[in-house]
């Protein structure tokens, strides 16, 4: 119980959506308001030099989309507030929810024009297999969208939890008058092309106060007296239990280019967002409060200061304290390792930290010791489970274009592979190397990434294939179905046989014809 204190000072937390609804500009916005950086940038302007702080490699700032989470912590209110932002795209969805298994709550934005969106949904699936508690932030207000009520009907259907608006907007579009805050009853009138400051905040005793006639017009003034009769009578009182539970999310409403209605859902979200909690391993529950240190990484970023070459491995603390210089059990390898240089992060910015609490996330400099899911301990041996590894579902052989090159090629891709954007499948008892993705703009990202860290040039041809399975069963018939197929066998990076399906005939005909084998479409990553 020891640590008690500073794990109620921590709180972690995602922001995940569709892409481009607006993630990285509140990441921004969140940094600018706990003084972590003092002029917000812009993901993509051409008035404003800045880039934003979460995108930092040089594909992300030509593109003007995320392609890798980044981990960013923060001070607010004497809260250690711990934030990663994720990548919209469907083609890095694995990296999205493998970090939603780092953190104990999420705020999912959305776009007010567009409503819900079908990578939303897939986002809101993973939270819900984990009751990961969620709040959703309604971005664009300043933009023509989807009348208020219909949004919340629309969240409640699709992604299938209860709501319970916390702010409420006045007007939206060109109209947009500002924001009403029901959970602390105060009000923010919007001025456009000026930033929200905190004197702008004006409490309210209730909604007859005059001020509202005096600041507003008629019509404005009785619409947002209706609207807010209305949310008081149809939907349930705000219930911090239950929004903890994962079934009941608040909804927030504002503008983050803006710096709109930013500063409720930040206040809201630090008065009652969950602490770090306890966690499933394979052996027994691992309490938070314990004194014994323990720890998973979720995430290996290789070179990410491009003037060295270097991978930090990303470790979620679970319980006990981290220590530096601290020799700890590495459970997979089964031997001790320590760490001179932990680090915090601001995106790319690192700085050397000397202890950690559950909570928070450490990177740690790897010379190939881990991979993801490992588990760190003070010498028991247990791992910590839920880390998925999917089935890709585009299949390319790597072929290199410069002879010369083919060591830093085969340095690159085992570097790049490792940190899970993609995964290597090497030919069983051959040399082909095979990459399988999610998505298309993976590879693009990984040839960009080879040319521009590693100097190798690599073009990619596409196969016929149509999904990876692990196999699993009795070692004899393994080997002969290993032997029948050996143009389909291939190896992943772990030495684990995969089968390499052409069709889904071809799968379902494997499966009747070899009924001991199980065709696995995910592995968990520490078997």
């Amino acid at each position: 119980m020891k640590y008690a204190n500073e794990i109620t000072k921590r709180k972690s937390f995602a922001i995940i959506a569709h892409p481009d609804a607006g993630k990285t500009t509140l990441t921004e916005k969140f940094l600018l308001f706990g003084g972590a950086i003092q002029t917000a940038g812009a993901v993509k302007s051409n008035k404003i030099k800045k880039h934003t702080t979460s995108d930092f490699m040089e594909i992300e700032r030509q593109r003007g989309i995320s392609v890798a989470t980044s981990v960013m912590t923060f001070e607010y209110r004497d809260i250690l507030v711990n934030l990663l932002d994720t990548p919209g795209h469907k083609d890095f969805a694995e990296d999205t929810y493998r970090t939603l298994t780092a953190v104990d709550s999420v705020v999912l934005v959305i776009d007010c024009v567009k409503g819900v969106e079908e990578q939303t949904e897939r986002l809101m699936e993973v939270c819900r297999m984990r009751d990961t508690p969620v709040i959703i932030f309604v971005n664009k207000m300043d933009r023509d969208g989807k009348y208020p009520f219909d949004l919340l009907d629309e969240l409640e259907e699709k992604l299938n939890i209860r709501v319970r608006p916390l702010s409420w907007p006045i007007n939206m579009g060109s109209d947009f008058k500002g924001v009403y805050n029901l959970y602390d009853k105060s009000l923010v009138a919007f001025q456009p092309n000026r930033k929200a400051t905190d004197e702008d905040v004006v409490p309210l005793e209730d909604l007859s106060s005059s001020y509202i006639d005096e600041n507003f017009n008629e019509k404005d003034a009785a619409q947002l007296r209706g609207d807010v009769e209305l949310i008081e009578g149809v939907y349930d009182t705000f219930n911090t239990e239950e929004y903890l539970q994962g079934k009941l999310a608040p909804v927030f409403f504002g503008s983050a280019v803006n710096n709109f209605g930013v500063k409720d859902l930040l206040d809201t979200f630090v008065e009652i967002a969950p602490n770090p909690r306890n966690r499933e391993s394979s052996s027994r529950e691992i309490d938070v409060q314990e004194d014994k240190f323990s720890g998973f990484i979720f995430k290996i970023h290789a070179n990410l200061d491009p003037r060295h070459r270097d991978r930090i491995a990303f470790l979620r603390v679970c319980s006990g304290k981290f220590e530096r210089n601290k020799f700890y059990h590495h459970v997979r390898l089964d031997k001790d390792v320590r760490f001179s240089n932990p680090y915090s992060f601001l995106a790319r910015e690192k700085n050397v930290v000397d202890d950690a609490y559950p909570g928070d996330v450490v990177g740690l400099f790897d010379t190939g010791n881990f991979k993801i899911g490992d588990t760190l301990t003070e010498g028991e041996n247990f791992y910590f489970t839920g880390i998925p590894s999917f089935s890709p579902e585009l299949f390319k052989e790597l072929i290199n274009k410069d002879p010369l090159k083919t060591k830093q090629l085969e340095k690159g891709i085992r570097q790049l592979t490792d940190e899970g954007v993609a995964q290597l499948f090497t030919q069983h008892g051959g040399n082909r190397k095979i990459i399988g993705c999610v998505g298309d703009l993976q590879f693009e990202v990984i040839q960009y990434r080879l040319l521009q860290e590693y100097g190798a040039a690599c073009q990619f041809n596409t196969l016929p294939f149509y999904k990876a399975c692990w196999l699993t069963g009795p070692k004899d018939k393994i080997e002969d179905f290993i032997r029948f197929k050996s143009s389909n066998i291939v190896e992943d990076k772990d030495g684990h046989i995969v089968y390499l399906a052409q069709s889904e005939w071809y799968l379902n005909t494997e499966r009747t014809n070899n009924p001991d084998i199980l065709f696995n479409f995910t592995s968990e990553i520490h078997k």
